[in-house]
């Protein structure tokens, strides 16, 4: 018999910002090169932490954006090498910062909605922008 495996806990943003386009915003997306994909700013949590406060963390980490987080968003569940792993999501505004390459991010893109669409890299990732839509009601 196997022991069901604990999942992995993360969380992260579907960070966005008012801007001139139609769609009135556009979409943080970050690069990772140890995975060479593009995708929403998320992480692990650390033992003990909120979803919601390593979610911010999390964006702050990687983007270098301060972000006031609203509405949450789809959870995403996958497998990683087998282990399940569980990504919380929330909306979140960008409110002040700016992005500095690191290790882990070496690029971040603000994008129209429908171009982070086509942008990210993992089809998991595609329906957040449509949550992102509806939770502004913009979709």
């Amino acid at each position: 018999m196997t022991v069901p495996q604990k999942p992995i806990r993360a969380a992260g943003c579907v960070l966005w910002r008012r801007a001139a386009s139609e769609d009135g915003l556009e979409i943080a997306l970050v690069h990772r090169p140890k995975y060479d994909d593009w995708s929403h700013p998320k992480g692990k949590l650390k033992r003990g932490e909120d979803p919601l406060a390593g979610a911010v963390r999390e964006v702050a980490e990687e983007t270098g954006m301060e972000c006031r987080p609203g509405a949450p968003l789809p959870t995403s569940c996958y497998l990683v090498d087998g282990r399940p792993k569980q990504v919380r999501y929330w909306a979140a505004e960008a409110v002040a910062g700016a992005f500095t390459p690191n290790s882990e991010v070496d690029r971040m893109v603000w994008l129209p909605p429908t171009d982070a669409r086509l942008r990210l890299t993992q089809e998991r990732d595609r329906p957040l922008v449509d949550a992102l839509l509806a939770a502004l009601h913009l979709a």
